[in-house]
């Protein structure tokens, strides 16, 4: 392994250091044989974390691999993400989430934390082996069936029971269908009504909110709120929160920057399950990060083959790409306006998100003993977006052609440089 003197580097807090890298642990004193790394005018954070990850792999390796998926991961700037379950097989017993931990050791450039099911095969009737997860080799802590709604409240009630003895937490999909209908598609506005869209109404997702929340507090247990997206599931939560409900939330890059107006020409690369909402809900979700209603952003990074996105917009499958750019949305919509600081930018997309999801090596500080996961930032370097040039299989990329902030210089993982520009 190779050792590494990283000179010049700013810290969120302003001050200007080097960093020591010895067999891949963060020391106080420079090696004999270090390779040099000038970060002059660079900011150093810690390495990001995504606990809202589909990598598609195995059953979908067409849209996205272990390998495609984290190198788009550490040209974004993560050392870590959380692979959603929602593959084929479905990750729902110990077996499979260790397969998914081999995947990720053999041919990741991050870490790779399998999420486990909360139902078999995502069904929604029958819960998961969520405790021969827990205790595997993967050590699972973070359950979810996303992409479907856990609709059946018992059922959900009986999840957060069994996950509290070992510290886990159920994330959720929360989105009433039964609110919406079969073709819902588009937020429920009077775009959707003009575009002969069906529509997701805002309180479809604030009601489960609701419900799950009550849940948490009943059983005592941890609650997880995946992409909330409207200004409602956002006053649910701030509630909850106050109560000492032990709740915590994401909001995605697309639901902070992008809106539902982008579906007007029926490109289906701004389908996407929550849909994109009108700009009340994104002012709402923008400020609840900033004050810390919303714990962390979660790149909900949804990868599609061409011929799963080449339909009519109702029948495209939905989901976005969202690894890559998503320090660059953060920083165009949270930082460069003034709501969020740097070290807030680390406790959202670093230190929060792997307390959350239990990773002890994650998110941790720029000190001698942690171990060398960490980024480099241009604060001030911007780009056009390509989608051509994207690391990931798929090129459902929705910032494609907008000019955005362009941080990432360097990731390092565990010491190893995954990605330099």
């Amino acid at each position: 392994m190779t050792n590494h003197v990283i000179t010049g580097a700013k810290l969120t807090d302003g001050t200007t250091t080097d960093l020591y890298v010895r067999d891949g642990i963060l020391v106080d004193e420079a090696p004999a044989d270090a390779q040099r790394i000038d970060a002059d005018g660079l900011i150093a954070l810690p390495g990001l974390v995504d606990l809202h990850t589909h990598l598609r792999e195995p059953g979908r390796e067409d849209a996205e691999t272990v390998a495609s998926g984290t190198m788009a991961a550490a040209r974004g700037g993560f050392t870590a993400v959380f692979a959603m379950a929602n593959t084929d097989p479905v990750t729902d017993d110990a077996e499979k989430a260790e397969y998914i931990k081999l995947l990720g050791e053999r041919d990741g450039h991050c870490q790779v934390q399998p999420i486990g099911a909360v139902t078999k095969n995502l069904d929604g009737k029958e819960l998961s082996e969520m405790g021969l997860m827990a205790r595997s080799g993967a050590q699972v802590r973070v359950f979810s069936d996303d992409g479907k709604c856990v609709m059946d409240p018992l059922l959900m009630r009986r999840a957060l029971e069994w996950v509290r003895p070992f510290g886990g937490v159920i994330a959720q999909h929360s989105q009433d269908s039964s609110l919406a209908g079969p073709g819902a598609c588009c937020h429920e506005s009077e775009i959707s009504g003009r575009l002969g869209l069906g529509g997701w109404p805002a309180v479809a997702e604030s009601v489960i909110i609701a419900r799950d929340v009550q849940l948490a507090e009943l059983t005592r247990s941890r609650l997880h709120v995946c992409h909330i997206s409207t200004a409602e599931g956002v006053d649910v939560v701030r509630w909850a929160k106050k109560r000492g409900i032990n709740v915590t939330a994401e909001a995605t890059p697309h639901h902070l920057f992008l809106g539902t107006r982008e579906v007007e020409g029926y490109d289906t690369t701004f389908k996407v399950n929550p849909p994109l909402r009108t700009d009340e809900h994104i002012e709402a979700v923008r400020q609840a990060l900033a004050d810390g209603t919303i714990d962390i952003v979660g790149t909900d990074h949804a990868p599609h083959a061409a011929q799963d996105k080449d339909h009519a917009f109702a029948d495209a499958r939905p989901g976005m790409l969202g690894l890559e750019q998503a320090l660059s949305v953060v920083m165009e919509t949270m930082v460069n306006t003034g709501r969020m600081d740097w070290s807030t930018v680390v406790d959202r997309m670093s230190a929060t998100p792997s307390r959350i999801g239990g990773l002890t090596n994650q998110g941790q500080p720029l000190t001698p003993g942690n171990p060398a996961n960490l980024v480099l930032v241009d604060p001030s370097a911007r780009h056009t977006v390509d989608r051509s040039q994207t690391a990931s299989r798929s090129r459902n990329n929705p910032y494609h052609g907008r000019d955005l902030p362009d941080p990432v210089v360097l990731t390092m993982f565990g010491g190893t440089v995954t990605y330099q520009r």
